[in-house]
């Protein structure tokens, strides 16, 4: 086994400003768009007086939350904070135009997404255009500037320098590329501050989320309830078929053996002997009852040995990489441990794989994890109970499992925890088993 460092790379800072600087672009170009939705909206309600608004209201709410939706996929995408939407529009294109109208007018999300319409164009429009506004202004003292100066005459001024000579003109383009450098220097910051609105006010209602919440924890707690009591049949199962079937055939073959020691002592030692091989199947039975409850490496060594030991357990060929700050709350391990096997069992029975990369990693407090297989992929945790069982799993601790599986491959499966480590020391590792 052998360990080394795990390298940590940023994009180059130029190519990223440039980037912020290109989507400040396209944020200032889309808030027209915005606006003239709003517009569209707001006019299907003034309409609705004489009947002309009932017609053109769903189909302009639902070209609204096109918007907003394009706008919250934008802030996951380039900030990797997800923004709740709200519920689904409440017409459904079915009944008369003033049901659809009506339901519309009853949806909280529709007024939601009207508020932020309005006022995206004058603040995120205008925040964003400020960037842009400072780097076309430099592009103009820089290239423009020098060629059409001589035709202008005394009266042609950039910014606070008048462009009436060479040297001005020189001036010109060396504040113009002043202006270029501010501009782009703004513009990450500049989209981290819309972003930080977008979310503000695209993020769905209050009573929305605290909706999502409780159905959330009602359907967890009835998952883990059910999960529970399965798992408590299972150590009733198995404690009764295994360990006491032993220990019950070990004492009735003690009391026989007791009985022939004074009668034909060579066939008691015989069955004293059978008496020891019994209690060791018993004694690995529990040993195995133990380690699916709780593997002892998992309580001793933490998960990244424990994955270690499911990798070497694996005739795959895995190889894992740990970048965890020590130990983990114990429920969390334990959850991400057995998922992490019943992903490397999916991996070794049904994807074909020869070869499987794990990755584990704590952030943002929360355990990352990713198990990558070269299999033939097309898996889809719509099908198949391990799945479903390790999204339930992680359901408990509010974990997700988000699944990559194209036909041909390869399959990735990234589990996410919340969760908080209990050092702050972070060790990062790598191993081949």
């Amino acid at each position: 086994m052998t360990t080394t460092t795990t390298p940590q790379g940023n994009p180059p800072p130029l190519l990223s400003r440039l980037i912020a600087l290109g989507r400040c672009q396209l944020l200032s170009l889309n808030a027209f768009a915005v606006s003239a939705v709003g517009s569209l909206v707001v006019g299907a309600l003034l309409l609705l007086p004489i009947g002309a608004g009932f017609p053109l209201l769903p189909p302009a709410a639902t070209a609204l939350r096109q918007l907003s939706d394009r706008y919250r996929a934008w802030v996951t995408q380039w900030t990797g904070t997800p923004v709740s939407p709200p519920e689904p529009l409440a017409h459904t294109g079915t009944g008369s135009r003033r049901g659809r109208a009506a339901a519309v007018l009853g949806d909280e999300g529709f007024w939601h997404d009207l508020r932020w319409a309005w006022l995206e164009p004058l603040v995120g429009g205008l925040l964003v255009a400020g960037p842009l506004a400072l780097v076309d202004y430099g592009l103009f003292g820089v290239l423009v500037q020098p060629f059409i100066w001589p035709f202008i005459g005394p009266d042609n001024w950039y910014a606070f320098v008048p462009v009436d000579s060479a040297a001005t003109m020189l001036a010109a383009a060396v504040l113009g590329l002043g202006f270029i450098a501010v501009g782009l220097l703004l513009a990450p910051t500049t989209l981290e501050l819309h972003a930080a609105w977008s979310s503000r006010v695209l993020a769905a209602p209050r009573t929305a989320e605290l909706v999502r919440r409780i159905e959330h924890l009602t359907d967890t707690r009835a998952d883990a309830l059910d999960a529970q009591a399965a798992e408590l049949q299972r150590i009733e199962r198995d404690l009764h078929d295994g360990a006491q079937a032993r220990l019950i055939t070990l004492g009735l073959t003690l009391d026989k053996a007791t009985r022939l020691l004074d009668t034909d002592p060579p066939a008691g030692r015989e069955l004293l002997l059978e008496v020891r091989a019994t209690s060791a199947r018993a004694l690995q039975d529990l040993r195995e009852l133990v380690h699916g409850i709780h593997p002892p490496i998992l309580t001793d060594r933490g998960l990244g040995d424990a994955v270690r030991s499911l990798a070497l357990d694996s005739h795959l060929d895995v190889h894992v990489e740990t970048a965890l700050p020590g130990r983990l709350p114990t429920p969390v391990e334990s959850a991400a441990y057995f998922a992490v096997g019943e992903l490397l069992a999916n991996a070794a029975k049904h994807s074909g794989a020869r070869e499987v990369r794990i990755r584990l990693a704590h952030a943002d407090a929360a355990l990352h994890i990713t198990v990558t297989d070269d299999g033939h992929g097309g898996a889809d945790t719509s099908r198949g109970s391990g799945l479903h069982g390790i999204r339930r799993r992680l359901s408990t601790f509010d974990g997700t499992l988000a699944l990559h599986s194209p036909p041909g491959g390869p399959t990735i499966a990234t589990l996410e925890i919340p969760c908080a480590s209990s050092s702050p020391k972070t060790s990062s590792s790598s191993a081949t088993a």
